[in-house]
């Protein structure tokens, strides 16, 4: 993890939880995290199953151009990547996951901007599962925010247990990684050169743990 806001939103998590898989939604103070809210996102389960923005933060909707509460968060991405994100954000709703991915936005008018995406667990019960998360510019152009984000490419993905590694995300250098297609999920595990973790292809699932 490399940007302020996904930094301050995961330690911000990490103390509430206090060794619990997640915190409650209730515990999740927005004056907390005021200088954060215009980043942030709070996902819930639709009737269908699928994930959708129950809250978003005006500077997120700002760059997409629209309103997103209530919109699919699959959706945003290319369509042979939605199958993939939808299955990472059900293991944050499901197996209290945290998710890191990078990506490049492509706006309506040709420009490119990198982005860091941060998704994290709370505890809404068997019901209402939730996860927070925030959306950081890696760079912040004149034009973001006026000319929306329409397309994506997914640069790398994490898949952290924070209770094992919680400074993983601070201190582990990035995986470049292809536009990802579902069928990558069912690959061989191997042991990465990062450290102990599934690989995936080219996605790497880091169970945690020091090297001695």
């Amino acid at each position: 993890m490399n940007q302020n806001g996904s930094i301050t939103l995961f330690h911000y998590w990490n103390r509430l939880r206090d060794g619990r898989p997640a915190p409650k939604r209730s515990e999740i103070e927005p004056s907390d995290i005021k200088s954060l809210l215009a980043d942030t996102f709070i996902l819930e389960k639709d009737t269908r199953g699928e994930a959708v923005f129950r809250l978003a933060g005006t500077r997120l909707c700002a760059t997409y151009g629209r309103e997103l509460k209530g919109f699919s968060f699959p959706s945003l991405w290319r369509e042979k990547d939605q199958r993939l994100v939808s299955k990472l954000i059900h293991g944050v709703f499901d197996q209290k996951s945290v998710v890191l991915i990078t990506y490049e936005g492509f706006s309506r008018n040709g420009r490119t901007n990198k982005f860091e995406l941060l998704v994290l667990p709370l505890d809404g019960g068997i019901e209402n599962p939730r996860c927070l998360g925030a959306i950081t510019a890696v760079e912040k152009p004149f034009w973001l925010g006026a000319d929306p984000i329409t397309d994506v490419l997914i640069d790398s993905i994490r898949v952290v247990d924070p209770e094992k590694e919680p400074m993983f995300l601070k201190n582990r250098p990035a995986i470049d990684v292809p536009s990802l297609v579902p069928s990558e999920l069912d690959a061989p595990e191997t042991i990465s050169a990062l450290g102990r973790a599934r690989r995936i292809r080219h996605l790497v699932v880091f169970d945690g743990g020091r090297e001695e």
